[in-house]
């Protein structure tokens, strides 16, 4: 899927000696480079690394977090592909004109991506989705199906059965049952002890995981009106479960090579939802962690190596 060979590249095999008489920057991994691309209302912040002209990857976060995510991954893969992550709308550091009545929308922001990859000129790719970003890649999937070279889902999600029941439960009483006590509920875990303790859930040494990261998606939630966004944009995702047969219509469809490499401790979107790849791919490979929902943070080699490993 990825055009190379199967390897066991790990972020220490880019440290290693190498002979007295090539260059030091030679062992050196590629640089991340940062910029901004303008999508009508959004000026759309990404990180970029490796050749142009190797085969791309677009790497899709998802709550609470950003392209800040893919920072340890990006460099490792930029040794044989291209890698682009970009910051959705009202997370990271994209920007939105506040004058635009942007809708944050599920939709809006897969238009807004959509926008993205034609002003980048991407036109084929793998897609690495976790969380929001898998509606919004598959979105982009069903817009582009040709473009679609595999898919990397991390804890992304497009099955019923990938729901966990409790984390959902405040949003499917919102949706039987409007009201404001429910939008509360959803929004007081728009706090750094929120945000902190899903990426703690699941995951047997927290130590391991860098405060910077629960750290700065909590700085972002905390700008002014971003909390009111999140509430709306966390209402919104009943319209990616409404998609979710459009997701898999293409799956069974297209047969994209799909790796499933989830943290079997997540409680937001369960092992259930890594399995049922296989319904619609029966070659998926799929790959249970031991972690929580935030696998990257824990499992960066592994998860590395298994991309890099893709027919």
């Amino acid at each position: 899927m990825l055009a190379c060979a199967a390897t066991s590249v790990v972020a220490t095999a880019m440290v290693e000696d190498t002979p007295a008489t090539a260059s030091p920057a030679a062992a050196l991994p590629p640089a991340v480079r940062h910029a901004y691309q303008r999508v009508g209302p959004v000026n759309v912040f990404y990180r970029e690394a490796g050749s142009p002209t190797s085969p791309t990857i677009l790497l899709l976060h998802g709550f609470a977090n950003s392209s800040h995510y893919f920072r340890h991954l990006m460099p490792i893969l930029a040794t044989r592909y291209r890698v682009v992550a970009p910051d959705l709308p009202s997370f990271g550091f994209t920007e939105v004109d506040r004058a635009s009545g942007y809708a944050y929308t599920f939709a809006s922001l897969s238009e807004t991506i959509k926008g993205f990859v034609d002003a980048l000129d991407l036109r084929r790719y793998a897609i690495y989705v976790f969380d929001y970003g898998a509606p919004i890649g598959f979105n982009l999937a069903l817009a582009y199906p040709d473009r679609v070279a595999g898919i990397i889902s991390q804890n992304g999600n497009a099955y019923l059965e990938g729901l966990g029941d409790k984390p959902w439960k405040p949003l499917v009483d919102y949706w039987e049952h409007r009201s404001d006590a429910a939008r509360e509920i959803i929004r007081s875990r728009l706090t750094l002890d929120g945000v902190k303790a899903a990426y703690f859930q699941g995951v047997a040494d927290p130590g391991i995981i860098e405060p910077e990261a629960y750290r700065l998606d909590a700085a972002i939630l905390a700008t002014a009106g971003n909390a009111d966004i999140q509430v709306d944009l966390k209402l919104d995702y009943n319209a990616n479960i409404a998609r979710y047969p459009l997701y898999q219509e293409f799956l069974r469809a297209k047969k994209p090579p799909v790796l499933a490499i989830w943290g079997r401790n997540d409680l937001f979107f369960v092992p259930r939802g890594a399995e049922a790849f296989r319904r619609d791919v029966p070659d998926a490979q799929v790959t249970l962690l031991d972690t929580g929902h935030f696998a990257l943070e824990t499992h960066l080699n592994v998860i590395a190596s298994s991309i890099m490993s893709m027919a």
